[in-house]
C-alpha cells in the first residue's frame, strides 16, 4: 500500500435511508453552549446524498468538546490521592566558633 493511498473508504452506505451514500464534506457545525449558539465553519462530516443525514467526525467532535470545556486553558490542581511519605529530620552540623 502506498503512502498516498487512503486507508479509509471514501463512501459509506447510509444507515438511515439505506439508499444513499455518506460522503465526506466540510460544513458549518452549530451547537449550544449554555445559552450561546456556537458555529464552527469547515467542520468535517459525512452527509447522505439522498436523505441528508449527517454524521460528524468523532475526532473533530472530541477536539471541539475539549476546546469548549469551561476549564480549557486553566491549570489543573495537582491533588495527591495518598499522603506524602513522612520526612526524616536530619540535623545539620553546627558551625564551630573559635573564640
Amino acid at each position: 500500500m502506498s503512502e498516498t493511498e487512503n486507508i479509509f473508504p471514501e463512501y459509506f452506505p447510509c444507515n438511515e435511508c439505506h439508499a444513499g451514500i455518506l460522503q465526506p464534506r466540510h460544513i458549518t457545525y452549530f451547537t449550544w453552549l449554555g445559552s450561546e449558539l456556537i458555529s464552527v465553519p469547515h467542520f468535517p462530516a459525512w452527509i447522505c446524498d439522498v436523505c441528508g443525514k449527517r454524521e460528524y467526525d468523532l475526532k473533530a467532535i472530541t477536539w471541539l468538546n475539549m476546546i469548549l470545556d469551561p476549564n480549557a486553558g486553566k491549570p489543573t490542581k495537582n491533588r495527591r490521592r495518598t499522603p506524602p511519605p513522612p520526612r526524616t529530620q536530619t540535623s545539620a552540623p553546627r558551625p564551630i566558633h573559635d573564640c
